[in-house]
């Protein structure tokens, strides 16, 4: 369908730019785990921060990404106005956060435990309000369906954070944590610079009428992605408060680098998020748009499942981006990696709130999620350490995805083929079964071999069953 072939073709250059771009920044993960032993908890200050400020992102976009792509394409709405109206209430809201930041600076970077090294806390907040504020643009690029440049623009950031993170920790062999969020401030400033020409558009003005209209809808996406990022970061925010003991730094710099190894789902998740949102909203009145979704939805379980048998299968080689006294936390991979997948069948399943102008539903499907995985830390953490916390988030991502299947099966049932997930998901559980199997068993180059082979068989199976039978039907 011409349809799915220009959402692939749109998957594959926002996807390629996250994936080259995620892979390129695990170059960061052994440099810094090499320049900050587990030991030191560098790693976990910069694991702990970084977590806060995916939330900071969250609060100060306030929705307006969906909300954009909702209202620019409403016929009664002028596409500029809105843009300019969104980008306007961002740019005011990141600004008074950074100055509230700098007024209460030094009882704030106490109560975050960071008052020997306040810096961290103001250049965090600083980055975070101009990437709150050049979140618009970007989403401006995605709805103009200028993928290249927006991909050109994450390329640019990559590589200058990569440059300038060689010249510190391996050129000057420096081993501060603080140096990384300096370096993130910098490239922020270069891309937003280079995002001038879709800013200029500010200049139409700001609609405070059309602005309370977004805020109605855009409210309970808000809740929604408060939920949604607490499930991604809640964890590494609350580990250093809840873990009683005294090296919860290095504790959760381990979990934090093993997490890294499994985040290439996030990067598939992500891709398909960026070309999915503005293609489904798109075609909103299509006639096929049901189907779409159900197809969309089973290609991307498809190749995420192969993707985590991947990493499943050469996690032995995988381990080597990190150093090795980071490697006790490596069993987390697969459970963070599902966890994920979940996640991202969850995105798929909140369109039909999203386009019935229902997003409540939403912020409860992911504030039953956020609930379930905060319990579970502050329960569990204290006793099972970071195991704690990626189980959590395991049992958060399925009540979230399970409640928004079983309600949008009443409101706007699509009829996704199950039997055919249902397939994959069981021939992914016995690989995964087998090469859990073979690497306690069998010598490392056989054990290779054998996970080898299966994940070839698993791709046969894909290609036989979905690639060449749909040529064949044409």
């Amino acid at each position: 369908m011409p349809n799915l072939r220009s959402l692939f073709k749109d998957t594959a250059i926002y996807g390629l730019s996250s994936i080259i771009g995620r892979f390129l920044n695990y170059l960061l993960v052994p440099l810094y785990t090499a320049k900050m032993t587990a030991e030191s908890g560098g790693y976990g200050v910069i694991t702990h921060m970084y977590a806060i400020t995916a939330l900071l992102l969250v609060l100060l976009t306030f929705g307006m990404e969906t909300t954009f792509f909702r209202f620019v394409n409403k016929a009664d709405e002028n596409p500029q106005r809105v843009f300019s109206t969104a980008l306007t209430g961002v740019g005011v809201a990141s600004l008074c956060f950074v100055l509230l930041v700098f007024v209460f600076i030094t009882p704030l970077s106490r109560a975050m435990g960071y008052e020997a090294t306040p810096q961290y806390v103001w250049v965090m907040a600083l980055t975070v309000g101009i990437d709150a504020f050049r979140a618009i643009p970007f989403v401006l690029l995605r709805q103009q369906k200028k993928a290249i440049k927006f991909a050109s623009l994450q390329m640019l950031n990559i590589g200058i954070n990569i440059m300038l993170n060689l010249v510190y920790f391996l050129l000057l062999g420096g081993s501060d944590p603080g140096y990384a969020f300096y370096i993130n401030l910098v490239c922020s400033t270069v891309v937003t610079l280079c995002l001038w020409r879709e800013i200029a558009g500010i200049r139409s003005g700001f609609d405070p009428q059309l602005m309370r209209r977004m805020l109605s809808y855009s409210w309970p996406i808000v809740i929604l992605g408060i939920a949604g990022v607490l499930n991604q970061v809640a964890d590494k925010i609350l580990f250093p408060y809840v873990y009683p003991y005294a090296d919860a730094q290095t504790q959760l710099g381990i979990y934090g680098a093993c997490v890294k190894i499994a985040m290439i789902m996030a990067m598939i998740t992500q891709a398909f998020r960026y070309a999915y949102e503005p293609f489904v909203f798109g075609k909103t009145h299509d006639a096929d748009n049901d189907q779409m979704q159900a197809l969309a939805m089973k290609y991307f379980l498809i190749f995420t499942l192969l993707a985590y048998l991947c990493v499943i299968g050469y996690i032995d080689i995988l381990k080597y981006i990190i150093a090795p006294d980071y490697w006790g936390g490596l069993r987390v991979v697969p459970i963070v990696m599902v966890a994920e997948i979940m996640m991202g069948v969850y995105f798929n399943l909140s369109f039909w709130y999203k386009l019935s102008d229902k997003t409540y539903w939403g912020a409860i499907f992911s504030g039953v999620g956020c609930a379930v995985l905060i319990a579970g830390n502050i329960l569990f953490v204290p006793r099972y350490g970071y195991m704690a916390c990626a189980w959590s988030g395991f049992a958060g991502y399925l009540s979230a995805m399970t409640l928004s299947y079983l309600v949008g099966r009443r409101y706007h049932p699509i009829d996704y083929p199950l039997r055919d997930i249902l397939l994959y998901v069981s021939l992914a559980a016995v690989i995964t079964a087998i090469v859990f199997a073979t690497r306690s068993s069998f010598p490392l180059w056989l054990s290779l071999a054998v996970n080898s082979l299966l994940i070839l068989l698993f791709a046969a199976i894909i290609v036989k069953r979905d690639l060449l039978a749909k040529r064949s039907n044409k």
